[in-house]
């Protein structure tokens, strides 16, 4: 669930962050890509992190 919502926000944030440089369509898509797969990345580790210390 963490993975999902990070994914969405990468996008979200990588689109904004694209349209303020005055990027085209295809530089909002990469940017939007690149932030989605980063943020996925890290809360990927977040959750795994978070499930051990919960397991115990």
């Amino acid at each position: 669930m963490i993975v999902i919502v990070a994914i969405v926000l990468g996008a979200l944030l990588g689109d904004l962050r694209a349209r303020r440089a005055q990027g085209n369509r295809k530089d909002r898509l990469q940017y939007a890509a690149v932030h989605a797969i980063a943020f996925a990345i890290v809360a990927l580790f977040v959750t795994i992190l978070l499930d051990r210390a919960l397991r115990g």
